[in-house]
């Protein structure tokens, strides 16, 4: 029978599909990773990777039917851990959670130091980029993303609705011709996305405002998007949550452009059961309720939960 450092080796290079990811998520030598990975398939007669220099590690037929089960061994010694350590005493061990950048940099992370005061005994990693998070690969134990998965082994939930409008620096809005309308945007420029970078439609509101030869500067990032709109060369819709802390932005037309979107909640399924995580799935629930007015653009301050949030 193979043991839990065994399985725990497969998972890690099924996720990375690569040993040397793997083996540094691990700690250990590549030499490591790939003779356990050989002396797993050895003791179960099975070959669980098709192995090459262009796609690294890709499981098989074989592979996939383990890592069904591997992943169930791994649910419930992470759950068995919890509750021989005791389910009432202090929350502990390690959280990763991914998020959109904008988002998981000006809301996500100062909750997240909130959540880390209140149980000292977590460690944290905070992910915010421009892109998807892969469950699948266990890149992250809860995901914040801009649309519902599709499909997979999930328990999610909308997280909240949130409102972008179209911002300014002072000093723009005064040396630029006055906007009074929206035939008023014709006479100025724009910051927006790389269209053909976008990791999600659900980014692309620019183009129904503006002609794409007004747009002179682009970015893959939301934050390089505000930094931008900071230089006072031309204007760019930005997440209230973002722009609306920021004193030197002025929103413009704001009865006549507002777009809404929204942000989804996910963890694997596996997962429920698992303390830490779903006491932090109920903070950010509170606490990002708690928030709908920065959200939507009638707030300019963060907020943070007075009381500790309660711990499924």
């Amino acid at each position: 029978m193979p043991d839990w450092d065994a399985i725990r080796y497969f998972l890690e290079v099924a996720r990375t599909q690569r040993a040397s990811a793997a083996a540094q998520r691990l700690g250990v030598q590549h030499s490591t990773v790939t003779r356990r990975i050989r002396a797993l398939e050895q003791s179960l007669q099975a070959t669980l990777f098709e192995k090459s220099r262009a796609s690294g590690f890709t499981l098989t037929e074989d592979g996939l039917r383990f890592f069904t089960y591997a992943e169930q061994i791994e649910s419930t010694l992470l759950a068995a851990q919890e509750t021989l350590s005791g389910a009432a005493g202090q929350l502990s061990g390690h959280l990763r959670i991914g998020s959109t950048e904008g988002f998981g940099s000006t809301v996500l992370t100062p909750l997240m130091v909130d959540f880390q005061q209140r149980h000292p005994g977590m460690t944290l990693d905070i992910m915010p980029v421009p892109r998807y998070i892969s469950l699948s690969k266990r890149e992250a134990d809860i995901a914040i993303a801009l649309e519902r998965p599709q499909r997979g082994p999930y328990l999610c939930t909308k997280l909240a609705d949130y409102t972008l409008k179209l911002y300014g620096t002072r000093a723009y809005l005064a040396s630029h011709p006055p906007l009074r309308r929206r035939e008023d945007l014709d006479q100025h420029t724009f910051i927006g996305y790389v269209d053909e970078l976008l990791f999600s439609d659900r980014l692309r509101y620019l183009d129904d405002l503006v002609q794409a030869k007004r747009v002179i500067f682009r970015s893959t990032s939301i934050l390089a998007q505000y930094q931008a709109v900071l230089g006072g060369q031309a204007l760019a819709i930005l997440p209230c949550f973002l722009a609306a802390q920021d004193a030197r932005l002025v929103p413009v037309l704001e009865n006549d452009l507002r777009v809404s979107r929204s942000f989804w909640m996910y963890c694997h399924e596996d997962l429920r059961h698992t303390r830490r995580v779903m006491a932090l799935w109920d903070y950010l629930k509170q606490a990002v309720g708690l928030n709908q007015a920065l959200l939507q653009g009638r707030s300019t301050r963060l907020q943070t939960p007075s009381a500790p949030a309660t711990c499924a």
